[in-house]
């Protein structure tokens, strides 16, 4: 995957989150992988601060995982608006949560064009997906405006270490590598962020993954890449360096970093 594909609208839509299957192939691997069996989603969730009687607004829900994984958690007094620019995503977050008990608003959004008035919501939150914003400032900025004085917004990311050991794999066979695009990570975030925000503080979760076969990691490169980037030889090719390597120096422990900016708008 290259830069014009992780922003690449048509092919974000229209592919890879069509709907939430190739999302939840890389979480599902991941997770099936994890060492210490960290969920990212319940780990996010205990870092947010539980004001009460928020308004609060995820952008990118992706399938819900956030607040499906959180049911009781949740304050009872929290009004939430799950929005995603994907119609599949946002049909399928509803899908997940609308027997959970919980009073959920679901509403397609643009990160960029935020549809509702100044100073609207108590907390953001973004996960896992700024590097899909074509114009992270134009996002930021409507954040910010929609934001309560002293509003609250969360944003997590990987690091750019996260895939580091696929790296060599992946150059040697012509691919790019997904680090190459990844243009809001947990190195260059809190710059990004500074711009708007006060008080930018970052939570950084380690977590590694216990690699034993070449199968997981292609099932994961192929949910993250665009169909016709490469053949079935190149895939190939690569399947046979991962298995190669694990043969010979045996199971694979893959530091996998992510982090949570949280940061406070300026009170004006």
């Amino acid at each position: 995957m290259n830069k014009s594909d992780v922003i690449d609208r048509q092919y974000l839509l229209q592919e890879q989150y069509r709907d939430a299957t190739n999302l939840n192939t890389r979480l599902g691997i991941i997770q099936s992988l994890s060492v210490d069996g960290i969920d990212w989603y319940q780990w996010i969730f205990g870092l947010i601060q539980p004001r009460p009687h928020s308004r609060v607004l995820e952008l990118g829900c992706g399938s819900g995982n956030l607040w499906r994984r959180n049911l009781e958690r949740i304050p009872e007094d929290w009004e939430i608006t799950l929005s995603d620019f994907s119609a599949g995503m946002l049909k399928d977050a509803h899908t997940n949560l609308c027997h959970s008990g919980r009073h959920f608003q679901f509403q397609l959004v643009d990160a960029q064009e935020i549809p509702f008035e100044s100073n609207h919501f108590d907390m953001l939150i973004a996960n896992l997906m700024l590097y899909h914003v074509p114009d992270r400032s134009r996002a930021f900025s409507e954040i910010s405006r929609v934001l309560q004085p002293d509003g609250l917004f969360y944003a997590a990311t990987i690091s750019e270490t996260a895939f580091a050991d696929l790296e060599k794999w992946m150059r040697s066979v012509g691919m790019i590598p997904w680090i190459d695009a990844l243009g809001f990570s947990v190195e260059n975030g809190e710059a990004q962020l500074a711009r708007w925000f006060k008080q930018v503080k970052l939570h950084r979760l380690e977590n590694t993954l216990l690699v034993k076969d070449a199968d997981s990691l292609i099932a994961v490169i192929r949910s993250g890449t665009p169909k016709d980037a490469y053949s079935e030889a190149t895939y190939r090719q690569l399947h046979r360096l991962i298995a190669q390597d694990l043969d010979q120096h045996g199971p694979l422990h893959m530091p996998m970093r992510i982090g949570l900016f949280e940061a406070n708008k300026p009170r004006t």
